[in-house]
């Protein structure tokens, strides 16, 4: 006899040591005969408060900048960590003085905001929040209040898409909730926004609705770049599975919905027709123009050998090329084809491993992504111990820099090391990652009978491309102890 226990949730504390472990401070794990979904407290509810509280608990950690560190003495907010980028742009970028983003000129060097067209939208309705009277000072702190307010928002909603996303898996949504460096870097700069609009995406590509999903990655490309990489993935497994119409839909509603956004702000006309405006392509060429800077291999590289890397563009485009490459050769020679979430995550992984800066908020891309490719509360709590040290070099070290002669922080030597300490982690889940891909009886989520629970139309769908020996029947998933033996989905009694 069959059959499918496709609607059953999975009990973290009964298939995951660490969260089993985690569970006795709340009475341990759950019991055989609990109750579950009687309580108006659901799973994603109870995600969704921890999310919000663990964001507060970020916002605390920011008091001593919030109370001086970012107005007074050269290094305080940096001996603190807690700097943030928000106040000090705020008169920085025009917003103080009513400049409205990518049409007026600033005062200094930078002439145009230096970000895409909705995360300046962003800023400016957190700028129409502040009051006009009262100290700089005053209004910089009502400045970062009111974009705190707008991100916990966001946070709010990343963890309830994580949590849906995978319908079986709601608690997998606490790995976001819960991780430490979420907490510590919501608030640096505005990078929620788009997270927020790309976990969104995901759900809907989760729940076979590519079109709408499109659009959601066009609006989070129109605020960051990176996330129109997972159009790449989806190409890959779309090939594979020939769902070609439904890629198609996703890349129109991407296309659109970012036209949409940019046109108003991208052209400008004069009597000799349509240009570019200048503001608008800041972003773009800043993101070229800039030297290799904190946080990426590079400067590693750089810093180790004394060599300035004057051609870093060019290496790291090769090496995303090449990786993005090993990706799809990867997806298509795949026993089992790959999970959406997983690709979702290695290709955005490659672009901040090549990238020539990694700011410590840029964990924020990553954290989501690892809670859907990987739901193992050991492996993501060790790339989450690799990131919090590297956020506490990168403020020491520029401590240390910003010290004068007092040298007070932590030398360059200690700052590669974190460097090589994010580096590693990131690398480290990512072979964790590529191994369940290549090995799939490993992959958590499969092993508990699911196929693709974010692939949407790919879940269960059968090759119709494949390369390799990936044609032949895939492998039974390892059980887990005291859960049924599993074949895809599909139980036997």
């Amino acid at each position: 006899m069959t059959s499918l226990r496709q609607d059953e949730p999975v009990r973290p504390t009964r298939r995951d040591e660490v969260a089993a472990a985690g569970s006795e401070l709340i009475g341990g794990p759950i019991g055989r005969r609990a109750l579950l979904g009687a309580h108006w407290l659901s799973p994603v509810r109870i995600v969704a408060l921890v999310a919000i509280g663990m964001f507060a608990l970020g916002m605390v950690q920011k008091l001593p900048c919030y109370n001086g560190g970012w107005f007074f003495g050269a290094t305080s907010q940096y001996v603190h960590a807690c700097y943030s980028d928000i106040p000090h742009l705020y008169s920085g970028r025009g917003f103080a003085d009513g400049l409205i983003p990518y049409f007026d000129k600033l005062p200094g060097d930078m002439q145009y905001l230096e970000y895409p067209v909705l995360t300046g939208l962003f800023m400016e309705v957190a700028s129409w929040m502040t009051p006009h009277g009262g100290t700089i000072q005053a209004r910089e702190q009502i400045y970062w209040l009111a974009n705190a307010g707008m991100l916990m928002a966001c946070a709010a909603v990343i963890a309830v898409c994580v949590a849906r996303t995978h319908r079986r898996r709601p608690w997998d949504g606490l790995l976001v909730a819960l991780a430490p460096a979420f907490a510590l870097t919501a608030t640096i700069n505005w990078d929620l926004l788009a997270v927020a609009l790309t976990a969104a995406g995901m759900l809907l590509w989760s729940r076979s609705r590519p079109l709408a999903a499109g659009v959601l990655i066009g609006l989070a490309t129109a605020a960051k770049l990176y996330p129109v990489l997972l159009l790449g993935p989806l190409l890959v497994l779309c090939w594979r599975a020939g769902a070609w119409r439904a890629y198609g839909r996703a890349v129109v509603g991407t296309v659109v919905s970012w036209l949409v956004v940019n046109l108003p702000v991208m052209l400008t006309h004069d009597a000799s027709g349509f240009h570019i405006r200048e503001g608008w392509a800041k972003f773009y060429t800043f993101s070229q123009e800039r030297p290799i800077d904190f946080g990426s291999v590079w400067l590693l590289i750089s810093q180790r050998t004394g060599n300035p890397l004057e051609n870093a563009n060019l290496y790291a485009s090769l090496l995303m090329v090449v990786g993005c490459g090993a990706l799809a050769l990867l997806t298509l020679y795949a026993p089992r084809r790959p999970r959406f979430a997983q690709l979702a995550f290695l290709v955005v992984a490659l672009f901040i491993l090549t990238n020539k800066v990694y700011s410590p908020q840029y964990v924020l891309w990553l954290i989501p992504l690892a809670a859907l490719a990987r739901p193992r509360w050991r492996d993501f709590l060790i790339w989450q111990a690799c990131e919090v040290m590297y956020f506490l070099g990168i403020w020491m070290y520029l401590a240390y820099t910003g010290s004068g002669d007092k040298h007070q922080g932590l030398p360059p030597e200690g700052y590669q090391l974190a460097i090589a300490l994010h580096l590693l982690g990131t690398l480290y889940l990512c072979a964790v990652v590529v191994r369940d891909i290549l090995l799939p009886e490993r992959d958590v989520v499969r092993r508990d009978g699911d196929d693709d629970p974010s692939g949407g139309v790919l879940d269960r769908s059968p090759d119709v491309f494949v390369l390799g020996q990936a044609s032949q029947e895939a492998r039974h998933a390892l059980h887990f102890e005291g859960a049924p033996r599993v074949r895809w989905g599909v139980v036997r009694d």
